[in-house]
């Protein structure tokens, strides 16, 4: 080893008492999405505890952006470390929300327990470790190297769980990761510390409603039931539609193996009466359904094109209408995004690569997230290609019970980074 990464990496070993405080610290602010909890709370917490360590703290409340209202803000944090002469930017982009705790603890989903090497809680992995890895990385990177180049950059954005349009995509639009502005940008999403994730997969959501008549439920003679209507689409896509996905292989490096082919997913279905409200004791009156709706979660693959996608749902619809009297439908097309992939010969790539080898000991894995996170607002919007997910953190882990993210991980994944910052800056 040469003695700057010697000097990195005790850097970070000293420093390891405080990324755990930091992580621990950041899991105790449920920030949850839905509905999008306590975000000024944690962005408050550390842009004080940044403050005090040097960092320039922004915060940006994604005002007009979908889930953004008086009750629920959408809040974001930008910190900035300015060297001591011009050059590149890194950034660093973790959000800071976290999905519903779910069934199945068997501890406190907020407590951030240690045990057996693991910070135990809701977010650990996904991805508030991450985000306290990065931010150590970059204070070891500092007190190492101070007359550095360049700047180093430090975001905590809200959403990602449910879009990012609250977050990444917002600052992305006002030009926080404009190539002019930043050259370089590593994700810290759970993809193991031996990964580099290169991109992810496309995704089309839509909602797909048919329509009936409501009748008396002892006459359904009378009605038309829209239940039965997407029963018959539901048949539909078992008898042609799945086939045909499975059959579609990509050769993105996408992990784990099923996520290679094209997915579909029924996200939720309802139809007729609404759900009770909590408490109600009575019986349901007897109606014909004269709605039903499903929401699509799609995920397609860089070899498809966009269009395609929807016309085999299109196609789908109009083989059903021809086969059933009365039959009617509405799509309503909810988002999308296009499937991105860096170059393996990109600067970040490189540099990560080499530094995982330093750290590690090992050649990195190259592989595509099966899911989309906020790099497609980076490429998107910030049309910036030169960006990578890398992280500590078992990917499977995320949203589960029990989640959690090993110490060990977080210290080899800040060496790595810090590695990264040092040769790019």
């Amino acid at each position: 080893m040469t003695d700057l990464t010697q000097t990195l990496l005790a850097e970070i070993a000293a420093r390891r008492e405080a990324l755990v405080a930091l992580t621990q610290g950041l899991v105790r602010i449920p920030t949850l999405n839905p509905p999008g909890r306590q975000y000024r709370e944690l962005v408050d917490w550390l842009a004080a505890r940044l403050q005090t360590h040097g960092w320039e703290v922004e915060l940006i409340r994604a005002e007009g952006a979908p889930g953004d209202s008086d009750r629920w803000p959408r809040w974001n944090l930008v910190a900035r470390i300015e060297g001591a002469s011009p050059g590149d930017c890194v950034h660093f982009n973790g959000h800071h929300d976290v999905v519903e705790v779910g069934e199945g603890w068997t501890r406190d989903p907020f407590a951030a327990e240690i045990e057996d090497g693991r910070i135990y809680g809701r977010g650990t992995c996904d991805m508030k470790g991450g985000i306290a890895t990065a931010i150590i990385a970059a204070e070891a990177f500092v007190a190492a190297n101070p007359g550095f180049s360049g700047a180093i950059e430090l975001s905590a954005t809200a959403d990602e769980e449910s879009g990012g349009y609250g977050g990444v995509a917002y600052l992305a639009e006002r030009g926080y990761f404009s190539p002019e502005r930043v050259q370089h940008v590593i994700i810290p999403e759970p993809l193991n510390k031996d990964r580099i994730c290169l991109g992810h997969r496309g995704v089309w959501w839509a909602e797909i409603e048919t329509k009936g008549r409501i009748a008396h439920g002892s006459m359904p003679f009378l009605g038309d039931s829209a239940i039965r209507h997407m029963g018959a689409v539901l048949e539909e896509m078992e008898r042609a539609l799945f086939p045909l996905l499975a059959g579609k292989r990509t050769e993105m490096p996408v992990v784990p193996d099923g996520a290679k082919q094209s997915t579909l997913n029924i996200n939720s279905i309802h139809g007729g009466e609404a759900e009770p409200e909590p408490g109600f004791t009575g019986f349901p009156a007897p109606c014909v359904a004269d709605r039903c709706r499903i929401v699509i979660d799609r995920r397609f693959l860089i070899e498809e094109d966009i269009a395609e996608v929807k016309d085999e749902v299109r196609a789908l619809m109009e083989r059903v209408k021809a086969e059933r009297p009365g039959f009617a439908y509405e799509i309503r097309e909810l988002h999308e995004v296009i499937p991105t992939m860096t170059d393996r010969d990109a600067p970040v790539v490189r540099s990560t690569a080499a530094a995982i080898e330093k750290v590690l000991g090992a050649q990195p894995d190259y592989v595509v997230s099966p899911g989309t996170y906020d790099q497609k607002h980076i490429d998107r919007i910030g049309r910036l290609r030169n960006c990578i997910a890398y992280g500590p953190g078992v990917l499977d882990l995320a949203h589960q019970p029990d989640e959690w993210i090993g110490i060990d991980d977080m210290v080899d994944s800040a060496g790595v980074m810090a590695l990264v910052l040092a040769e790019l800056l």
